[in-house]
């Protein structure tokens, strides 16, 4: 016995079909503008939900009351870091979170003194 096909579309739209994710994004895509953020990214609510707001919107920042990052988001959502990421954008053009980027290494310094302050460290 086969499942009949609206039985088949709520299976979709509950496993993060395309239908799904269209609508959570309001149809805007990875070209569109959306802050710059990557899977290391730190987001921290600055705001409690609104009972007005996407129900997406309102777990970020229930979650997001502590620091955690795009990946943690993105897998506690249980859905794709491309939507987790526009999804992010709203709510920090809304000021309703903060974003805090990663450490990168360009920044750190001379690699050579890097190892002499790990070589000492390994001595203590």
């Amino acid at each position: 016995m086969t499942p009949s096909p609206i039985n088949d579309a709520s299976c979709a739209w509950e496993q993060g079909g395309p239908e799904r994710l269209y609508v959570l994004t309001g149809g805007r895509g990875a070209s569109g503008r959306r802050a710059d953020i990557d899977l290391v990214t730190l987001v921290v609510a600055r705001a409690a939900g609104r009972p007005e707001m996407q129900p997406e919107h309102a777990s970020i920042l229930r979650m997001c009351y502590w620091p955690l990052s795009m990946a943690e988001i993105s897998a506690y959502l249980k859905l794709p870091f491309s939507v987790v990421a526009i999804l992010v954008s709203d709510l920090l053009r809304d000021s309703l979170v903060e974003v805090r980027a990663s450490v990168r290494m360009e920044g750190i310094g001379d690699p050579e003194l890097l190892k002499a302050v790990m070589n000492g460290l390994q001595r203590l």
